[in-house]
């Protein structure tokens, strides 16, 4: 395995790259297969500065990263991309797959850009993923690892009305279903990284305190929510989206975890 890290590479396991500019397609060359996940956290304030940092860092990246492979002389069998179910909008009740339409919003437009910048990779008949990823679960980090100090102090909740759908997945899953992607040739496009059932916020908060062996009664409201996070707090606390793993399931990925609770009861195990 080779990894793309910014600044100076330190051996032959590491090639130096800055996102933000072209990259030597004979630095890529020769690979079977090149993963690219990498982005400005979307979780703080939504600033002009912020917002311009989550799209260039995406978009930027992956056209760069798609047009070197495109001219690489031993091309990749397939390119892995992320995005995001952010891509379909806040679509309330709806039941998305990845046929679904896109949505409205900044992360919506941002996911679209980021997708249509691996054309130069398809047009090159390299199989390219793009990865609509949910709410990873890992106590390390992302949505859950933030919500962990808050319920563990008895002090967690719904967000807003709650109703709002959370679409996750364990990350042993993520993890499984991006190897299950490689060895899978028939999978390519859009391919909703998300456990079969997804739950609403206020379900979520409550598997959370039961796991955790506290209350869940201490609501944020949604005015709250916006006052504090603005934008962002809209678009991601407060929006939802019930989305559907159809390419996974048809092509046979066993998840290990289909329910939160049993999830969330392995991740915060001890």
């Amino acid at each position: 395995m080779v990894r793309l890290v910014r600044g100076a590479a330190a051996g032959n396991g590491q090639i130096a790259w800055d996102p933000a500019v072209a990259i030597a397609p004979e630095a890529v060359s020769g690979f079977d297969a090149v993963i690219h996940l990498a982005g400005e956290s979307i979780f703080g304030r939504w600033t002009a500065a912020k917002k311009a940092k989550i799209r260039d860092s995406r978009v930027a990246g992956t056209m760069n990263l798609a047009s070197a492979l495109a001219q690489a002389e031993e091309k990749p069998q397939v390119f892995v991309c992320g995005s995001a179910i952010g891509y379909y909008g806040n679509r309330r009740d709806e039941l998305l797959r990845e046929e679904s339409s896109p949505g409205a919003g900044f992360l919506a437009q941002v996911c679209q850009d980021w997708e249509e910048a691996t054309t130069s990779a398809v047009q090159a008949d390299i199989r390219t993923v793009h990865l609509r990823t949910g709410i990873v679960l890992s106590p390390k980090g992302g949505a859950l690892g933030a919500m962990l100090l808050p319920f563990k102090l008895g002090l967690g909740g719904r967000t807003g009305d709650g109703q709002q759908w959370m679409s996750w997945i364990d990350v042993q899953d993520m993890v499984g279903a991006i190897h299950h992607i490689l060895k899978n040739d028939l999978l390519q496009g859009a391919v909703n990284m998300v456990a079969p059932k997804p739950v609403r916020n206020a379900e979520f908060a409550k598997t959370l305190a039961v796991v955790l062996s506290r209350p869940a009664i201490f609501p944020v409201p949604a005015f709250a929510a916006k006052a504090v996070f603005g934008e962002m707090g809209e678009e991601l606390l407060l929006a939802g989206q019930k989305v559907e793993p159809g390419k996974l399931i048809s092509s046979g990925y066993p998840f290990r975890y289909r329910e939160l609770k049993a999830s969330l009861e392995r991740l915060l195990a001890g």
